[in-house]
């Protein structure tokens, strides 16, 4: 039973009423966030949809028309000031009057040029709250039915003046709403302006988007950043629609090799039935020695191999991309697919593999995602010296999987860690060092023969003849 004096809503509403506004307004003194809050509770509270609006509306104005830049430290603050605005409109006005609600979500979404403009949003935080916007506005836009032809000429002009990425998913989001008619006008709107007259591309505006067997691909193949805004809400709508032809055709013709655009659009020629288009899609690309070709792509031919019936070579197909990568989803694929007993088998073959496989770090990666402590301590034992103690993340997993029921091994790769940093000066490092030699020091204790590996004391003393004057590791060590 929880104590009286617990901070929950039970013992708040014992204060009573009276206590707890003024315990409102006392806190919210001073900070015009909750202040704000509080008005639009009242609001709420009074069943006044149309005073819940005038409060957010006002709200939203004065965000637009605010000049103080945003950085980091006051992004939460402003995350909270959106979200309490966004739900305000979902959870109170769209409830009662959703034409109203689309109104405001729309001013909402305005908001973003402004307020992009003043801040630093690294972290993403504040661009997740326009995208969750953009799903509101359809599912609103369907509520208060608003006029289709109406809808496509709202969400064309907001993809004109896309920026900062705030409306990406809003053709996806307003599907519900446009339905087909209305998918249709959008498109004819994008045809429209494929044909104004644009600007030429810049010869210094080669940012590569793709690749291809031939090397890179750049944007300029895509033209302008309007074509490409052009090219994307095509292919948006041609999937609402289940267009695959009118899909492919937004690709340029010199993209069809590159293996990322060959995999998207065989994955909607299997969808829409036409597998032998899709895998002469695929063999457009050129992988002939090519240990660079995406997961996605070898996923994409698995899947035409199977819609064609051709089993048996999809999975020759998937052992053969594990012997590339190491991938595990390929060795998961092919050993569902074996019968009883031949997946231990193969399992043991492909952990034979993995054992002898080039990059070292590439086969403990493998055994760390199987997962195989045991397979992984194994491999670390066999090739110490191949271990790459500047691989951080990697190194650091591996060790943490093999702590508890291989502390040797675990010790090998805490060390290579410990010795690359000592080794290179990496100064910035020397904390985490001293905090992985006294791992190793608290490991030493459950290792009963260190047999070929030096012992922890032994290893200190070596570490303290070599790298004895770096005081910076010692004092951290010590």
């Amino acid at each position: 039973m929880a104590a009286k004096t617990t901070l929950n809503a039970k013992n708040l509403e014992a204060l009573g009423a009276q206590r707890l506004a003024e315990l409102l307004i006392e806190i919210s003194t001073g900070s015009a966030a909750h202040k704000r809050r509080l008005r639009m509770e009242i609001a709420a509270g009074n069943h006044s949809s149309a005073d819940v609006s005038r409060e957010v509306r006002k709200r939203l104005s004065s965000i637009m028309r605010a000049r103080t830049f945003i950085d980091w430290r006051k992004v939460k603050a402003m995350k909270t000031d959106l979200e309490t605005q966004r739900k305000t409109i979902i959870d109170t006005v769209a409830l009662h009057d959703p034409v109203e609600a689309f109104e405001l979500i729309w001013q909402f979404l305005a908001v973003a040029d402004p307020l992009f403009g003043r801040s630093d949003d690294g972290s993403g935080s504040l661009i997740q709250s326009f995208h969750q916007a953009c799903n509101d506005a359809g599912a609103i836009a369907k509520a208060a039915n608003i006029d289709i032809d109406v809808l496509a000429e709202k969400i064309f002009k907001a993809l004109q003046d896309n920026g900062y990425g705030q409306f990406d998913r809003l053709i996806t989001a307003m599907i519900p709403a446009l339905e087909n008619d209305g998918l249709r006008h959008l498109r004819a709107l994008f045809v429209t302006w494929s044909k104004e007259p644009k600007e030429k591309a810049r010869k210094t505006d080669r940012t590569v988007i793709s690749w291809s067997s031939a090397g890179a691909i750049y944007e300029e193949v895509y033209g302008n950043h309007n074509d490409l805004t052009i090219r994307i809400a095509l292919q948006e709508i041609a999937d609402a629609l289940g267009d695959v032809d009118a899909y492919i055709a937004q690709q340029p013709e010199k993209t069809h090799a590159a293996p990322m655009v060959a995999a998207d659009i065989a994955h909607r020629l299997v969808s829409a039935g036409r597998a032998e288009e899709a895998l002469k899609a695929l063999d457009k690309v050129d992988t002939n020695g090519r240990t660079d070709v995406p997961f996605e792509w070898e996923l994409a031919r698995i899947e035409v191999l199977e819609a064609l019936g051709r089993g048996e070579e999809a999975q020759a197909f998937r052992w053969r991309c594990f012997e590339q990568s190491l991938h595990d989803e390929h060795l998961r694929a092919y050993v569902r697919r074996l019968p009883d007993f031949d997946d231990i088998e193969a399992e043991a073959k492909a952990f034979g593999y993995a054992q002898a496989f080039p990059n070292v770090h590439r086969a403990l990666h493998f055994f760390l995602r199987w997962p195989s402590p045991a397979e992984a301590a194994n491999l670390v034992m066999k090739r110490e010296a191949e271990l790459d103690g500047d691989l951080y993340g990697l190194m650091t997993a591996v060790a943490d999987a093999l702590s508890a029921k291989h502390p040797l091994a675990a010790t090998v790769v805490l060390r290579s860690m410990i010795d690359f940093t000592l080794r290179s000066g990496r100064s910035s490092r020397y904390k985490h060092a001293a905090r992985h030699l006294a791992e190793c020091r608290s490991l030493a204790s459950q290792i009963k023969d260190f047999g070929s590996i030096q012992s922890n004391d032994a290893y200190v003393a070596d570490l303290k003849r070599e790298h004895g004057r770096k005081s910076g590791f010692w004092s951290l060590a010590q």
